[in-house]
């Protein structure tokens, strides 16, 4: 969406471009006729553009807002048309009157591609249409135009004289630049803004009637360079210079092309990027709901979520045993279960926005806005990852420590674990009842077992079913504050336990005490409540406690990775 002075009618425009399909072409027009009659030195009620917009008067008992001045709403409503065009398919067959593009209408008044600019600047409303050649392009149509002539007569008029070239003028700044170009080996911004000096025409009239030549006389070209377009690999190293801090003015003086295209250029490549890159996002039926937009952000960014401290979850006490640059991530407090839903909900809503924005990109026609609204989404859903990670930074700390007596070093170690809790935060499901740390847990565990030894997993025949299957628990035992309840405990537990078949699971559960009772149960009590012997009870749980070590082998990890 662009940008808007008045959040209000960004509101609107928001919830106009989710209105039925069948009255969005309504709107647009409603809105062109209220630019008609804008005072810019009057204010104007937001009921009385939400009426003239739909029809509806808002209700009594909605609160009063804020008077809008006419110079900023006429500038919200020519966006507001724009961005309700870009919610369906409007076609220029759907007006019975004349339709013109860009290119034709500059044609019309023989103005240049910048005056129409200023034009619309000015209030002349445009609109994106699809034309009978499929593409989408900029709209005028011929009532439009008929009413900024008459409303503008002395500007257009002197528009028109400025720009109007005999054509003895023309054949002369032709002359003139081609003289430029071959003895000082200027660019065509530069010969356009020293020609503009010496003539008094405007720089872009100047480079307008260049380029115009060139294009009509190839073999005659006064910057014939200009009419061969670069190749991918010249795109790719302009763009990646553009990158490394080189100016656009640069770029422009070294490839001999003018600073306009170096720009396009440079959006075309930000765009094939964007629509060869995927924005990956776990996703939530909730995105789609109505006003999800305002309802998420708030949530996300309520006082409760970045409050410094929560109660029930706060600061821990660092390690006495952990070096001085370690502690201070135990300055960082923990997310509550409600803390830790609401940033991943904005996390992938933000992705999903993005997301949807990149389907919309057209290569035949970039759009600079929607390139910057994907870049700011990305970003903000950066920010909001970064917040997860912070609070979560101990957890790798904690299970690292776990794992220390190899030959990597707590640095290594904690750098692995990293590694695995930024692509657990990317692959967390919020909407599936577990808690993010058991999730982040077993992601790490399975990193670990792929970095580690393999000797380091290899179970000595007297270790304890137990002891393997609480390796995950423990080390959330040491995360959180030395107090792990039940619940948890078991959440952990039943993470590493889909794994094995419902049978397995329900013996080890019954036989170790796992439950919520905690009482353990003997193979006997346990061959009579299955019907089955108390030695087969017995190999059912050796069949487990072989699966998890399997899950716990560097090989097996890789494979279910």
């Amino acid at each position: 969406m662009g940008r808007y002075v008045n959040e209000s009618i960004k509101r609107l425009a928001t919830e106009l471009k989710a209105g039925l399909l069948r009255l969005r072409k309504g709107y647009i027009d409603q809105a062109e006729a209220l630019i008609y009659i804008l005072d810019p030195t009057q204010a104007y009620p937001y009921e009385f553009v939400v009426y003239r917009l739909t029809g509806y008067r808002a209700p009594a008992s909605h609160p009063p807002m804020e008077p809008l001045s006419g110079r900023t709403l006429r500038a919200d409503l020519l966006q507001l048309i724009l961005d309700v065009c870009d919610s369906f398919e409007l076609r220029a067959s759907d007006y019975s009157e004349p339709v013109h593009d860009a290119l034709s209408l500059a044609r019309r008044f023989s103005v240049s591609s910048k005056t129409l600019q200023r034009w619309r600047r000015r209030g002349m409303p445009a609109r994106r249409m699809v034309f009978p050649d499929r593409k989408r392009r900029i709209a005028f149509l011929e009532s439009t135009v008929n009413w900024f002539v008459r409303a503008h007569d002395r500007q257009v008029k002197r528009s028109m004289r400025f720009t109007r070239l005999k054509p003895e003028d023309r054949d002369f700044i032709v002359r003139r630049a081609r003289r430029m170009a071959a003895f000082t080996h200027c660019s065509l911004s530069d010969v356009a803004k020293r020609l503009a000096a010496r003539t008094g025409r405007a720089s872009e009239t100047i480079r307008y009637t260049i380029r115009k030549h060139d294009l009509e006389h190839p073999d005659d070209a006064v910057f014939p360079y200009l009419s061969a377009p670069l190749g991918d690999q010249e795109k790719t190293v302009i763009y990646r210079c553009f990158l490394n801090g080189v100016p656009v003015p640069g770029l422009a003086e070294k490839y001999r092309r003018t600073r306009g295209s170096v720009y396009r250029i440079i959006n075309e490549m930000r765009a094939r990027q964007f629509l060869q890159r995927p924005v990956n996002y776990v996703y939530n039926p909730q995105f789609d709901l109505p006003g999800a937009d305002e309802i998420l952000r708030s949530a996300g960014t309520s006082p409760a979520i970045s409050s410094s401290e929560s109660p029930s979850r706060s600061v821990q006490k660092s390690p006495a045993d952990l070096p001085p640059y370690l502690r201070s991530l135990y300055d960082v407090p923990l997310l509550t279960a409600e803390q830790e839903r609401a940033l991943f909900r904005l996390y992938n809503y933000l992705k999903y926005k993005a997301d949807k924005v990149r389907r919309q990109i057209d290569e035949n026609h970039i759009r600079t806005a929607q390139l910057k609204q994907i870049e700011s989404l990305l970003l903000q859903a950066n920010m909001v990852k970064n917040q997860i990670i912070r609070a979560n930074l101990r957890l790798v700390v904690s299970i690292a420590k776990k794992h220390l007596g190899g030959p990597q070093s707590l640095f290594e170690l904690i750098s692995d674990g990293n590694v695995s809790l930024i692509k657990a935060v990317e692959k967390f499901d919020y909407s599936r009842g577990y808690r993010f740390s058991t999730y982040a847990s077993w992601a790490i565990m399975r990193n670990f077992a792929r970095s580690v030894p393999k000797e380091r997993y290899q179970l000595d025949r007297f270790t304890t079913g137990q002891e393997e299957i609480l390796d995950i628990a423990g080390a959330l035992q040491s995360y959180d504050s030395g107090q792990v309840n039940l619940s948890e405990l078991r959440e952990s537990i039943d993470v590493m336990l889909t794994q094995l078949s419902p049978r397995e699971r329900a013996i080890l559960i019954d036989h170790y005490g796992l439950d919520e009772s905690g009482r353990p149960k003997t193979f006997d009590q346990l061959g009579r409540q299955l019907g089955i012997s108390k030695e087969r009870v017995r190999q059912i749980e050796l069949q487990a406690l072989r699966k998890l070590r399997l899950i716990m082998r560097p090989r097996s990890a890789e494979m279910l990775s």
